[in-house]
């Protein structure tokens, strides 16, 4: 079962991860690729915003990625990871959810409509997901 979570983990990890970093060093191609919104159909201040957000990401967002790939192959020190990645991705998910529905409140351009959705989707699945990579590393690190 381990396998299984950590996989889970490991692809949701390095799809939003590598989302992250695509759209920080490439953010042409992200946009290109639906992955981030493109520069002209968003406001300058939204752009500013998530290309810091993707650089802050770019440094933190990997450690899911690591727990997911250690579980996977059922090292302990997945749960060290797990915790700091999991409380990271329930922040990342919970800002980028406020954020976007108090400038789609004010009538901020924040991308098209389907590509918010998209968005705020996956957005609480990774934040559902670093809740329960978090529980999970709390009673893995409990039972040591």
């Amino acid at each position: 079962m381990e396998i299984l979570w950590g996989v889970v983990i490991g692809a949701m990890s390095l799809l939003c991860w590598g989302g992250q970093t695509l759209a920080l060093f490439a953010p042409a191609t992200g946009a290109r690729l639906g992955i981030t919104e493109a520069r002209e159909s968003v406001e300058p201040v939204f752009w500013a915003d998530v290309r810091g957000e993707a650089l802050w990401d770019f440094f933190t967002l990997w450690t899911a990625l690591v727990a997911g790939v250690l579980l996977a192959f059922d090292n302990t020190a997945w749960a060290y990871f797990g915790l700091f990645g999991g409380g990271a991705y329930v922040y990342f998910a919970g800002r980028g959810i406020f954020a976007r529905a108090a400038m789609l409140r004010r009538g901020f351009r924040i991308g098209a409509q389907s590509d918010v959705r998209t968005g705020m989707t996956f957005l609480f699945l990774w934040g559902v997901m670093g809740i329960a990579m978090s529980a999970a590393a709390v009673v893995a690190l409990s039972a040591e």
